[in-house]
C-alpha cells in the first residue's frame, strides 16, 4: 500500500482539524514584549525594491526573531523597549512579526489621517 502524500494526508485529517500553527516565537500570547537587539535595514524579494527597517528582538521568553518596524520614522536603537505582535511581511523572507507603534520606546507616527490606528496616531481635533 503506497503512502498517502501532504495534501491527500491533509484532507483526510480535516475532520481532526490540523491547523498550521501561527506565531510560533510568541508562543501563543497576541503581543509580547521585548528588547532590540540590532536595527537594520533588509532589501525586499524580487519584483519590489526598498530598503525596509527591521529589528532584531529578543523577547521575555529568551526567543529571538526579526520584526518588521512599520511606517516612515522611527528612533529606536540597541536596548529599546518594543511590543511585538504577529503578522508576516510578504516580500521579507523570515521576517513574521511587526512592532506595535506608540508603545514603550516605539513613538507613534504624527501627522498622520488615514490608518491611524496602525501608526500609533491620535485623532485631531478640529477647532470650532
Amino acid at each position: 500500500m503506497s503512502r498517502p502524500n501532504i495534501t491527500q494526508w491533509v484532507k483526510k485529517c480535516q475532520g481532526n482539524k490540523i491547523t498550521k500553527k501561527r506565531s510560533v516565537g510568541l508562543r501563543g500570547c497576541p503581543q509580547k514584549k521585548g528588547v532590540c537587539l540590532k536595527v537594520f535595514v533588509c532589501s525586499p524579494k524580487k519584483p519590489n525594491s526598498a530598503r525596509r527597517k527591521v529589528v532584531k528582538v529578543r523577547l521575555a521568553n529568551r526567543i529571538r526573531l526579526t520584526a518588521y518596524i512599520p511606517g516612515q520614522i522611527h528612533r529606536l536603537q540597541e536596548h529599546s523597549q518594543v511590543l511585538v505582535r504577529g503578522g508576516r511581511i510578504p516580500d521579507l523572507p523570515g521576517v513574521k512579526y511587526r512592532l506595535v507603534r506608540n508603545k514603550f520606546d516605539l513613538e507613534g507616527l504624527g501627522g498622520r489621517k488615514t490608518a491611524r490606528s496602525k501608526y500609533g496616531t491620535k485623532k485631531l481635533d478640529k477647532g470650532c
